[in-house]
């Protein structure tokens, strides 16, 4: 691992001073559970206080950057900047699943791809990060890395969508045939892959999708799919009336 560990701090852009902060956060609980008699730790304290930190951070920068916005519209993006979605997809970014120590047992299961266990990887990144070097280096970590999650959802106004619920919710007003997703494309290392996720239904090929980790990937594909549809590309009524 170590020479993972080596391309994981070239990403992060630290200079770290103590490397076992980076280890602690990259140790899941199935990986210590496995290895009781060593007494190893897990990363679900610095989970806490990242999690701390983390909306401190957005907070504090959203207050500054947005003093137009009432304390109610402020809660609604901190809300869809912190929550598990956003930080999955910033943690695929980095493939930060592919660092994590984990139990063979959970990572057999998909643990690698789980969006609960890379949100919480990366809130215990970024207690690491504010252990190790303090909160400045934390803030300017944050802001860097979650730069494009933050304007998605400030231009959105804090509304955090599920583009594949939506998407089967308008195609049942027209048909009752399930959408479909696959991966039909992936690029890149075994370690660092994206994916390329295809939706269709009855066979027709709707939309595509990219992203760090295969949920992702079938998220942006409907994504794609309502984009032709409101921009009058697609007319789901007319789909089925030719069918």
């Amino acid at each position: 691992m170590s020479d993972f560990l080596n391309q994981l701090k070239a990403k992060l852009g630290i200079a770290w001073d103590d490397s076992s902060h980076l280890t602690l956060a990259l140790t899941h609980s199935s990986y210590a559970h496995e290895n009781k008699n060593a007494e190893m730790e897990h990363n679900q304290r610095l989970e806490f206080l990242g999690d701390a930190v983390l909306e401190l951070v957005i907070s504090d920068y959203l207050y500054r950057q947005y003093p137009q916005y009432p304390e109610g519209t402020l809660t609604k993006i901190r809300a869809g900047i912190v929550c598990e979605p956003s930080l999955a997809e910033v943690a695929g970014s980095l493939c930060l699943g592919d660092y994590l120590y984990m139990g063979k047992g959970e990572e057999r299961s998909g643990g690698r791809e789980r969006p609960s266990i890379l949100a919480d990887a990366m809130e215990s990144l970024i207690g690491a990060i504010y252990l190790d070097r303090g909160m400045d280096t934390t803030y300017r970590f944050i802001l860097d890395k979650l730069g494009p999650v933050i304007e998605r959802v400030v231009k959105d106004g804090g509304i955090i969508t599920d583009y594949k619920t939506h998407l089967q919710e308008l195609v049942q007003k027209y048909c009752d045939s399930p959408l479909s997703y696959e991966i039909i494309k992936e690029h890149g290392p075994d370690h660092c892959k994206t994916f390329v996720a295809g939706v269709s239904i009855r066979g027709r090929l709707w939309g595509e999708g990219t992203g760090r980790t295969k949920k992702e990937a079938e998220q942006l594909a409907a994504k794609d799919v309502l984009e032709k549809i409101n921009n009058g590309e697609l007319d789901l009524a007319g789909l089925w009336n030719n069918e």
